[in-house]
């Protein structure tokens, strides 16, 4: 999850019914311009299509995008490419056997889970239900309440914590910081915009990396990973 402005419009949202009104007796009966009705027709073909092809390739339930983002949650998934590197970074560092927990990052999440693999374990701290569907990997989170946590996320038990911030701001990172703070044992990999590198700092002692991770979109905020120990990713 990337950290945008807090206010997006879904790919529906842009259909705005402009109705025309036509008398009828006492009724008004609103009916959609021609121009909007074939936008509306054009849109779920798109979904359609969308659907036809996840059933015809062999859906995976872990595969980046199976959920689609949803902007107004200023939801933007990684670029297949960025999603693996940084799962695989996660593995590496974890370690055999270690504990990788996931913090407003699904995309990293569905990478590690389709990779497979039993040397290590994940989680994913979410605030969209809509990732429930993973079961109890799935905790609920809602920054605004960092260290409103199940009891069974003991403090310092994940070997790594991957986190993605869903904000732009100061505020949301202090908060989520200490979401990280509470559940890592030390290696945190950070990943927000480029601004936010001096309290990225300030706030979980962490570095920029070398690596730029890219998005399936394309972005206007510069993003990067941030490290506090010697990883992959430089």
């Amino acid at each position: 999850m990337l950290s945008l402005l807090p206010s997006y419009k879904t790919q529906e949202n842009r259909f705005r019914f402009v109705c025309r009104k036509m008398d009828d007796d006492d009724d008004d009966i609103p009916q959609l311009s021609s121009h909007t009705l074939a936008a509306l027709q054009e849109f779920y073909l798109e979904q359609q299509q969308r659907e036809g092809m996840k059933t015809s390739q062999g859906f995976n339930q872990y595969s980046v995008g199976s959920i689609e983002e949803d902007w107004q949650l200023s939801q933007f998934w990684y670029s297949d490419e960025t999603a693996s590197c940084l799962a695989n970074e996660a593995i590496v560092a974890a370690g055999k056997g270690g504990r990788i927990a996931c913090v407003s990052a699904p995309s990293v999440y569905q990478k590690l889970r389709e990779q497979g693999g039993a040397d290590f374990s994940v989680c994913i701290l979410e605030y969209d239900r809509r990732f429930s569907v993973y079961g109890e990997e799935f905790i609920f989170y809602d920054y605004n309440n960092p260290l409103n946590l199940p009891e069974h996320l003991l403090p310092h038990s994940f070997d790594i914590v991957v986190a993605d911030p869903p904000y732009l701001s100061e505020e949301c990172l202090q908060k989520t910081a200490e979401t990280i703070k509470y559940l890592t044992k030390g290696k945190i990999l950070l990943c927000t915009g480029a601004i936010m590198e001096e309290q990225a700092a300030k706030h979980l002692g962490v570095k920029i990396c070398k690596f730029i991770p890219k998005h399936s979109r394309n972005l206007a905020n510069e993003f990067r990973c941030y490290v506090n120990y010697a990883s992959g990713l430089d």
